[in-house]
């Protein structure tokens, strides 16, 4: 049985940590860039000079839910540096008090970082925070000939202390009185979304296994009056088309307007699995598709030369009006 994800007025979605800024990108009514931020005396220079936003390897978004003229907030994970986040959110005059719950897609440190300043900024926070219990898992990544890179998890200590509510499940999650949807655990369906080369490898009793599929990533869905659902992923771990399907199993919903975030395509290993991605994505015939963070360059130019209409490039700042 679908749930019951219910249509919303409209979304915003703002992406406040990514991979890079580009103060030049054009945008439209439904693509709004905001490169700039607040003017900022420079001693060097004879006048004051606009600020620009942080680009990092990480990702977080700001989500808007619309609904009957009323706003409602979630923050989508949370970038890498302790104060990009905060940072970028002042730059663009967003208020941090605005934001009602939070969402981690996973457990990497480059999406969830960016809580410790949202914590200093925010004092005790008093909000829930859905998080899959998978997504404490100590990790580590130790590519051929490389030493061991440590994946640090957040802390469930340190986060309840600073107050969130932690809502651990691996289940689907509704928020906003039915109107937004976790997907929870997302299943490994497509024959080429394989998960991760052999080099990663997770923490168990002290001694480190494979871990090819990070089984705790999970996305935000929201379905759009009109318009058809919109898919919000951190990296795509899952498979951006293994997240797409998902997002259709549990609402009963077909049509797909929007795929945005992280569809981890990026190096060597995954290059062998763009096309088939590619084809798939064609085949959800989405208006929009943004891949950004993890994507990569070669499948990011790839999509773009595959949904030429649909495909917008991604930078920090850029508001999304669905």
């Amino acid at each position: 049985m679908p749930l019951p994800l219910l249509e919303a007025d409209a979304l915003e979605i703002t992406i406040l940590v990514d991979n890079q800024i580009d103060m030049l990108l054009p945008g439209d009514e439904q693509v709004v860039r905001h490169p700039y931020g607040p003017r900022v005396y420079n001693p060097i220079l004879e006048d004051d000079v606009t600020t620009t936003l942080h680009a990092e390897h990480g990702f977080s978004a700001l989500v808007t839910l619309i609904q009957d003229g009323a706003k409602r907030h979630i923050l989508f994970d949370a970038g890498v540096s302790a104060n990009g986040l905060i940072e970028n959110m002042d730059r663009l005059e967003l208020d941090s008090k605005d934001i009602e719950a939070v969402v981690l897609s996973h457990g990497h440190f480059d999406h969830t970082g960016g809580l410790a300043g949202l914590v200093d900024r925010l004092g005790r926070v008093a909000m829930p925070m859905i998080i899959h219990p998978g997504a404490y898992t100590k990790r580590r990544s130790v590519p051929p000939g490389r030493l061991p890179t440590p994946l640090p998890p957040p802390s469930r200590t340190a986060m309840e202390g600073a107050g969130f509510e932690l809502l651990e499940s691996a289940d689907p999650s509704l928020l906003f009185e039915d109107r937004l949807l976790v997907t929870g655990e997302v299943p490994r369906a497509t024959d080429f979304e394989q998960g991760f080369p052999f080099f990663q490898s997770q923490d168990a009793g002290g001694e480190w296994h494979p871990e090819p599929h990070l089984m705790d990533d999970q996305a935000v869905i929201a379905n759009v009056k009109g318009r058809g659902l919109v898919v919000l992923t951190g990296c795509g771990h899952a498979g951006i088309v293994n997240i797409v399907r998902r997002a259709q199993a549990l609402t009963g919903v077909d049509q797909v307007h929007a795929v945005l975030g992280g569809f981890h395509l990026s190096g060597p290993f995954f290059e062998p699995i763009i096309a088939p991605t590619i084809e798939a994505l064609r085949g959800f015939a989405p208006s929009l598709v943004v891949p950004g963070h993890c994507t990569g360059y070669k499948p990011q130019m790839a999509i773009a030369q595959a949904l030429p209409e649909a495909y917008v490039h991604n930078a920090v700042g850029t508001t999304y009006r669905l």
